[in-house]
């Protein structure tokens, strides 16, 4: 949808604020839990609601998850960080304000490198802050109970990460792969689930349009509150090309604040675009600033875990993997961290990465699970493998077995001995099977000796479906030539 603008010779600018809600146990300024699903206004006190007297006190665990954010993207922590106090009216704000930060950032600079998705080059969208601040409640407007709101304040002073890009990003396929390593990033940390159904990832969206080649920002329009990667994708499309239409046709763009009407695939206007000014922002008078000395952002530091970029580079190097299976093993922590569990048990890494991927991940994706939650532990995974090296049972047989531990958690032993699912490798067996085939196939037997060899494979088909696929291929092969060779002499 963003052709019209290059056809037309303008280019899109955009800039994304990311809003990730933290892992706390408790809230930003109160001891209340920061849970999801709990009755309405259930999870509140004086201090979430802004009641007369209630004092604020900062979450110390969020700013540490802060500062591992900033970190973790090549950021500056600042030595001096405070709050301030942004004020403005709505229905789930009871306190009228919200505690976030202004003018003293927790962080800057930094970025996140991204693959374009049509070149394939590499491009680092910089980020311009990274913040913390409070959430507001939340409104309900149930179906069938038309102009009526319910407004839960659970989520009133969960504690949120902002993180403010550059407007680097020229086109909607670039802002959903930054969205897509910012996910990644937040959730190596383990600082934020990413749950954009639950609402703990959310993204407002900056953009306007210019001439290709100028380096003016001009108007902009933002659109709010976006909780799909594919919402913010479609609705950027969107935005652009209603801008362009604006300026082509000689008509102003105007700054305003949108939301994305999913029903109708389009931006609509919410209200002019607030600025700075309107928010009155003012120091927090009930919250001292904050001083984070070296040390502590050393001991932060040294407490990061191995990036997922740097986990696929290490990935390809250290066991040979494809740069797609890399991508796809460490596109969570998780399942790099199974995959690196069945390696300390197993030797092939390519055989190990194929199970990974098409075994694995099939049936948690399926079941909907996290790879944490899968019964089939990697110990488990490992020990299936080397029975199918160590000739015990087939890969055909394998997958039968691994459906057996999907749907039992038993062991990979204890399911072929209780199945009777053993590999025959007994010689005099499998001599039995292939002289039986050979008798029953004349016709083919025939064929094969006058000439037509690629029966072979026909024959070694006869055996594993009369043994139910339990015959051992490297034997089979061998005795199945001795037999027919024998013939032909």
């Amino acid at each position: 949808m963003t052709d019209k603008a290059v056809k037309s010779g303008y280019e899109a600018v955009i800039g994304l604020e990311v809003h990730a809600q933290l892992r706390t146990e408790s809230k930003m300024f109160c001891g209340c839990k920061a849970e999801y699903g709990a009755p309405p206004n259930s999870r509140t006190c004086p201090v979430c609601l802004g009641l007369p007297g209630a004092l604020p006190v900062p979450n110390e665990k969020a700013v540490e998850y802060g500062i591992k954010m900033i970190l973790a993207v090549g950021g500056e922590v600042a030595a001096r960080t405070g709050f301030a106090r942004k004020n403005y009216f709505y229905s789930d704000l009871p306190k009228g304000y919200q505690i976030t930060q202004f003018d003293m950032p927790l962080g800057v600079g930094g970025g996140i490198e991204i693959n374009s998705r049509d070149t394939g080059a590499k491009k680092t969208i910089a980020i311009k802050r990274i913040h913390l601040e409070e959430d507001a409640g939340k409104l309900i407007h149930p179906d069938g109970e038309d102009n009526v709101s319910y407004v839960d304040l659970n989520r009133c002073g969960v504690p949120l990460l902002e993180i403010v890009s550059e407007p680097d990003i020229a086109a909607p396929a670039e802002a959903h792969e930054y969205l897509i390593k910012l996910k990644q990033v937040l959730q190596y940390l383990g600082i934020c689930t990413g749950d954009m159904e639950k609402g703990h990832l959310r993204c407002d969206a900056n953009v306007s349009i210019r001439p290709i080649g100028s380096y003016e920002l001009r108007v902009r329009s933002e659109v709010k509150n976006l909780n799909s990667f594919r919402f913010v994708e479609k609705a950027l499309a969107y935005e652009i090309q209603r801008q362009t239409d604006l300026i082509i046709t000689g008509k102003t763009v105007k700054q305003c604040t949108m939301m994305w009407n999913e029903e109708k695939q389009s931006v609509e206007p919410m209200r002019l675009k607030e600025e700075a000014p309107d928010y009155r922002y003012f120091p927090e008078p009930d919250l001292p600033l904050i001083m984070v000395d070296d040390i502590t952002v050393a001991d932060i530091k040294s407490e990061l875990p191995e990036m997922p970029d740097r986990k696929k580079s290490r990935f390809i190097d250290q066991y040979g993997l494809s740069e797609y299976d890399a991508g796809i093993i460490s596109e969570s922590r998780s399942k790099a961290d199974y995959y690196e569990a069945v390696m300390e048990r197993y030797r092939d890494a390519k055989i190990a990465a194929n199970w990974l991927i098409n075994e694995v991940l099939r049936v948690i994706n399926e079941a909907k699970v996290d790879i944490e939650e899968f019964i089939v532990k990697p110990r488990k995974l490992a020990e299936l493998l080397v029975l199918i090296d160590s000739g015990h049972i087939s890969g055909k047989i394998a997958k039968e077995v691994f459906r057996y531990m999907v749907d039992s958690g038993r062991s990979a032993a204890d399911i072929i001995t209780l199945k009777g699912l053993a590999q025959i490798t007994d010689r005099n067996e499998l001599e039995r099977i292939v002289e039986e085939v050979i008798s029953e196939e004349k016709a083919n037997v025939g064929r094969y000796l006058a000439g037509q060899k690629k029966l072979f494979d026909f024959f070694v088909g006869q055996v594993m479906k009369k043994s139910d696929g339990k015959a051992g291929p490297e034997l089979t092969t061998e005795i199945l030539r001795e037999k027919l060779n024998g013939l032909e002499g």
